[in-house]
């Protein structure tokens, strides 16, 4: 679905942006591309989407170069969920979805307002301009936007800014049944939970640069400790003890009246992100 090698970009003689990325995000994947503000990814992103040209190296969608790709039919099979929503702010919610709609063919197109629903928009708000909205409630027209295609291929960058915890975890919802669908999603994000729980593979970009690329579940296995936190009574008295994991075959290695819990000592996915890249995330 996106094959890139050797893609560099500059904003100017001594800005360096991309330093040579090379990856490849396969058909039905959720691909994680994962980095602080300024690190690249949205570069990559706008690069990938045709927003920014005089890239070197190769970028190519849908076995198309990116360099001469520039028909409507190829990008009516990409929607995208910019970081800032992009609406017309004198306009309500379901005027902007009609449209961004009419930009695609009518086969193709989703009902606005089943969409607005799925994204539990307030429906005292369908008719009302954007100027009044909330960020949540931008942020849900902004996906509405991206889905309203049913594009093949889906950009989400920071999809779950400005939500509540409610509405993040509908967010991943929405993300995983369009997987399910079928549809190719790059995720761009510096939320570590969102790409932990959604990502298929997941690649740490610093300074322009990947650092690591690899399945979640790989990368914090691979730079686990392998020991466990075990929390129990004995004699009336809570206890804790970190014991290597091989140890348990033969069972719990001490005495205890009580377990109440066991937790494993697997490093989190921002843990593998600083490892890897020497920073933080903000």
């Amino acid at each position: 679905m996106i094959e890139v090698k050797d893609l560099a970009f500059s904003y100017g003689k001594d800005k360096q942006a991309l330093h040579g990325l090379t990856f490849s995000v396969k058909d039905g994947e959720i691909f994680g591309f994962l980095g602080p503000n300024g690190s690249g990814k949205s570069t990559t992103q706008k690069i990938l989407t045709g927003i920014l040209k005089g890239h070197s190296g190769m970028a190519s969608l849908f076995g198309k170069d990116m360099q001469s790709a520039h028909t409507r039919e190829f990008f009516q099979k990409i929607g995208v969920l910019f970081e800032f929503p992009y609406l017309y702010t004198n306009l309500s919610a379901l005027d902007n979805l009609h449209y961004f709609a009419s930009f695609y063919p009518k086969e193709q197109r989703r009902n606005a307002e089943e969409l607005l629903h799925e994204l539990e928009f307030k429906k005292d708000f369908l008719k009302k301009p954007v100027s009044s909205y909330s960020k949540g409630m931008r942020q849900r027209v902004s996906m509405a936007r991206a889905l309203i295609s049913n594009p093949k291929l889906l950009f989400l960058d920071e999809p779950t800014s400005g939500l509540d915890p409610a509405g993040a975890v509908l967010f991943r919802k929405i993300i995983e049944k369009e997987r399910k669908k079928g549809t190719t999603i790059f995720l761009t994000t510096h939320n570590m939970l969102d790409a932990d729980l959604l990502c298929d593979r997941v690649a740490f970009i610093s300074n322009g640069s990947i650092a690591a690329l690899d399945t979640p579940r790989n990368l914090k296995e691979k730079n686990s400790n392998h020991s466990v936190v075990i929390d129990y009574l004995y004699q009336g008295k809570r206890e804790e003890q970190t014991i290597e994991a091989p140890a348990l075959k033969a069972g719990i290695p001490f005495a205890y009246d009580e377990l109440i819990s066991v937790h494993s000592q697997e490093p989190t996915l921002e843990d593998m992100f600083i490892q890897y890249t020497g920073r933080g995330l903000t």
